[in-house]
């Protein structure tokens, strides 16, 4: 049984995926307003369908950068604790292991900090190739996603 989209619908789940980006200008909008789209048509089972990946991706993409987030905790604290330590070995003649030591704090955070542009950069291009597929009239699964609700296949 094939039933066709209508073209509201599409630009229904078109406007939940892009609203994604309304994050930027206030506070957890990447979750209010694709929840208030997606129960608001939740009749629809195109528009519930990408609604409930884009709330999936959503979901899962804050657990990730939470764990990201903690993983860095303890090396931001060693090095805050080891702050005083840092700027007093610029006026006295630093050791070797000192140096050592800082650098592997800073190779750390830079990693961490090139895991969260990943994330930012992924989602950009998921988020706007969800929107392309829902303008087509498809379901598009997002990569790297926790199914929180379960979608039926298309």
């Amino acid at each position: 049984m094939e039933t066709t989209i209508v073209e509201k619908d599409k630009n229904t789940s078109v406007f939940i995926h892009i609203s994604i980006f309304l994050k930027y200008f206030f506070p957890f909008a990447n979750f209010i307003v694709p929840l208030i789209i997606w129960m608001s048509h939740k009749e629809n089972a195109f528009v519930e369908a990408n609604g409930k990946q884009a709330l999936n991706f959503q979901i899962s993409l804050m657990i990730y950068k939470i764990l990201v987030g903690l993983l860095c905790v303890p090396f931001i604290l060693i090095f805050a604790s080891d702050f005083f330590t840092f700027s007093e070995s610029f006026e006295n003649v630093t050791t070797n292991w000192e140096l050592q030591y800082l650098s592997g704090l800073f190779i750390f955070l830079g990693i961490a900090g090139i895991i969260f542009l990943s994330m930012f950069i992924l989602e950009l291009i998921v988020v706007i190739n969800a929107a392309m597929h829902a303008s087509k009239g498809f379901v598009y699964k997002y990569p790297l996603s926790i199914q929180f609700f379960k979608t039926i296949p298309q």
